[in-house]
């Protein structure tokens, strides 16, 4: 049995790298922070245009999914870039509408967001308590615990929220709004999503915590102690592998998370990588010294991430108790 990406897959994530690499992420990511959604929206559309966000939209809706391999694969690269945006929250509405099967709803929303011309932001019972950059989404989704799916009113204020990472702004939950279905469709659609939250929020931590290995890895090569490359030092070595252990052990969990879409195999793949994120982010301030704590340093961007992807959608004691969950069926 063969467990690694086709040929193809692996070159829809060049093609993605390669596009990330060359569009200023950085500077997008600091708009964002600032509240200047422009350059976000801008890197946004150039990730349209490769399929991306189609791949969560079924075929009959003008998507080309739903695909959750290619999917986990794409949001791989847009953790390793630190790309900002609804775009976990985006895919995981556009699987709640076409997992509901409401004509109208869907037919209303799947195409923008399978064109990434409109983006969404989603607050589901069971996920987190906020709803994440609803100042900049096209439209905000709401499940309630009784099982209503209601789409807040357009220029709806939200109140803000505490963030660890400032380009994640968080925002509570929209109130009331335009009823779009209700009943115990809407309450198995909205579990579903949440696995394909979860899902990709893994994977996004995993490419997080790639990111900063990576960043660390260069840095250590270049700073000097005592005339010698603190690379060089044993400590440090023995540092770095236990950091991509901890990535590689994380990716088989991803890949076989997004194979089966079981809950439990979705929840440890999320506490995997999440953790996994989050002890590189633990390496990389402490190799890179005082400087790691400036905002100025691109590095901040990434170390921001790992704890709040790490929590986001799936908390490690909530991700642990889904696996023994899973475990005891």
């Amino acid at each position: 049995m063969r467990f690694l990406p086709t040929e193809e897959q692996l070159d829809f994530t060049r093609t993605l790298r390669s596009l990330l690499g060359a569009a200023e992420v950085p500077a997008a990511v600091r708009a964002w922070a600032a509240g200047e959604h422009g350059p976000g929206l801008a890197v946004w559309s150039r990730l349209a245009d490769t399929g991306l966000f189609a791949l969560a939209v079924p075929e009959a809706y003008e998507g080309m999914g739903p695909l959750p391999v290619e999917l986990a694969l794409g949001f791989v690269e847009l953790g390793r870039a630190g790309v900002p945006g609804p775009a976990v929250e985006s895919a995981a509405a556009a699987v709640l509408l076409a997992r509901l099967g409401e004509e109208a709803p869907a037919k209303r929303f799947l195409p923008g967001l399978a064109a990434g011309t409109a983006t969404a932001t989603l607050t589901l019972p069971g996920g987190p308590p906020y709803a994440l950059d609803a100042d900049a989404a096209t439209w905000h989704f709401t499940v309630s615990a009784a099982g209503e799916l209601r789409l807040a009113p357009a220029g709806t204020a939200v109140a803000p929220l505490a963030s660890l990472d400032p380009a994640r702004r968080l925002g509570a939950p929209a109130d009331g709004g335009e009823l779009l279905a209700a009943g115990p469709a809407v309450t198995a659609a909205a579990e579903e999503a949440l696995r394909w939250a979860r899902l990709l929020t893994a994977a996004q931590c995993l490419g997080v915590g790639e990111a900063l290995l990576g960043r660390t890895v260069e840095y250590v090569k270049q700073r000097t102690q005592f005339g010698t490359p603190i690379g060089g030092f044993q400590a440090v070595k023995h540092r770095l592998a236990d950091t991509l252990l901890g990535l590689e052990f994380a990716r088989p969990l991803l890949w076989a998370a997004a194979l089966s879409l079981e809950p439990g195999e979705i929840a440890a793949a999320k506490l995997g990588a999440g953790g996994a994120a989050y002890a590189a982010a633990l390496t990389a301030l402490q190799l890179h010294g005082a400087v790691g704590y400036t905002e100025e340093l691109d590095l901040s961007l990434w170390l921001r991430k790992a704890r709040p992807l790490r929590d986001a959608w799936g908390t490690p004691a909530q991700c642990r108790a889904q696996v023994l969950q899973s475990r005891e069926r």
